[in-house]
């Protein structure tokens, strides 16, 4: 049996196409796009993920030349990819930036450790929220819900954002300040409980100046931070289920 040479071509377009989408997702997004991770192990996971996908996916344009179109067209693919994966990273950073507005209060904004993912200094309460987050998300299955996306919408829009690129880079700009806004909203609670407990400092220094306020508030300031911190955890995961939602939303509007 002869396969004819244009079923090959499309066949292999699919793989293509998905490929290019797939692996800019793959390349930013947290866990799998981090450095712990090799590009070899990256560009596996791609390729796999390309060919599971490819028969599920609508007929796409046949890739058998070279021109600035195609060029356009794959850079658009890729750009879909990044850009999903590029709200995830900012998701992830809501609850690190709230681990470090937390650890300044705290008096422990010197304990920075190295993030193995990303490189850089960390607190460590920004580590901890760091990896509290990424386990929950993984446990609740947030990659296949975001992989999901990434497939839909290549049904919806196989060629391009769903809305114009000047709306949908403003859109993506607004996320940073969601990232802002929702690390102050988890921080909140903390800050505001050390806040009193600071000031409860600065009254004592006052009515008893003698009394070595940075000795004893460091220790205080600590141990009330830790257990402040520890009953905040139950609110944890409300806070998780709104902005793993506000996530979800955002990336259907950006790839559907």
């Amino acid at each position: 049996m002869v396969v004819p040479i244009d079923a090959v071509v499309g066949d292999v377009s699919r793989v293509l196409w998905a490929m290019f989408r797939v692996g800019g997702f793959f390349m930013v997004v947290p866990v799998i796009g981090s450095q712990l991770v090799p590009p070899r192990v990256r560009i596996a996971l791609t390729f796999a993920t390309a060919l599971a996908v490819a028969p599920a996916l609508p007929a796409m344009p046949a890739i058998d030349d070279l021109s600035l179109a195609l060029g356009a067209q794959v850079a658009m693919q890729i750009a879909i990819g990044v850009g999903l994966g590029f709200a995830t990273v900012l998701f992830y950073q809501i609850f690190v930036v709230a681990g470090q507005f937390i650890a300044m209060q705290m008096g422990l904004g010197f304990a920075a450790m190295v993030d193995p993912t990303n490189g850089v200094s960390v607190t460590v309460l920004g580590q901890f929220f760091l990896m509290l987050v990424s386990l929950t998300f993984v446990a609740m299955n947030g990659h296949l819900v975001l992989l999901d996306v990434l497939i839909e919408g290549f049904k919806r829009s196989p060629n391009a954002f769903a809305a114009p690129l000047d709306e949908t880079a403003w859109e993506l700009a607004k996320l940073g300040g969601w990232m802002f806004s929702g690390a102050v909203l988890i921080a909140l609670p903390a800050v505001a409980s050390l806040l009193v407990v600071n000031l409860a400092f600065g009254v004592m220094s006052r009515a008893a100046p003698q009394l070595n306020v940075f000795s004893l508030g460091f220790p205080f300031a600590l141990v009330f931070g830790l257990v402040i911190l520890w009953v905040s955890l139950y609110g944890f995961a409300p806070q998780f289920e709104n902005l793993s939602r506000a996530l979800f939303e955002f990336t259907e509007r950006w790839s559907a």
